[in-house]
């Protein structure tokens, strides 16, 4: 798992001097869209149920999250060929996985024209309900569609979308938990 070798600079020892020198193990955040938010939320609920020794991850961001319930479930099944079919917890998670969750905050964004949409919205709901002590905020933008910030980068809800991220990034990092 990457946030293990992330993890292996704690002490300031780790091979990239670099991490060494600069990270903040105690606040540390992590993003992706589209499969790779979906990617990242498994990520970041196996490291719940295993531990992190170290590192103290703040926050998740997940943009234009793909969690199923939708047409390209079946193109889901083809690509993971290995899964636990339609219910796979990677896929549609649990309760009890989204309630694993090692961060504190979690932003979701959502376009407005994507077919995933009410499936974020969907997860969002999920996750408020799971029993996870953070706090989740959601964004949409209206009018844009799936990963739209990658194939207009220059538009407003582009710019919109990463001055929210780097608010979400900068808001007071203590947390009432640190994970170990």
């Amino acid at each position: 798992m990457k946030l293990r070798w992330v993890a292996s600079h704690t002490g300031g020892n780790g091979p990239e001097p670099w991490l060494n020198r600069y990270t903040d193990l105690n606040r540390i955040f992590v993003a992706g869209d589209s499969a790779g938010a979906n990617i990242l939320h498994t990520l970041m609920t196996r490291a719940g149920s295993i531990g992190l020794q170290g590192v103290n991850v703040v926050g998740l961001v997940l943009v234009h999250p793909y969690f199923g319930w939708t047409a390209d479930d079946e193109m889901w099944l083809y690509m993971r060929p290995i899964n636990g079919g339609l219910q796979d917890p990677r896929l549609k998670p649990t309760a009890e996985d989204l309630a694993m969750l090692r961060c504190g905050r979690v932003l979701v964004f959502l376009a407005g024209d994507d077919h995933l949409r009410g499936v974020g919205w969907n997860y969002c709901d999920k996750l408020k309900r799971s029993g996870w002590k953070g706090t989740v905020e959601i964004v949409e933008s209206h009018g844009e569609g799936h990963v739209f910030h990658l194939m207009n980068p220059t538009c407003e809800n582009a710019a919109s979308l990463r001055r929210k991220i780097v608010s979400f990034l900068n808001q007071d990092s203590r947390v009432d938990f640190f994970f170990m």
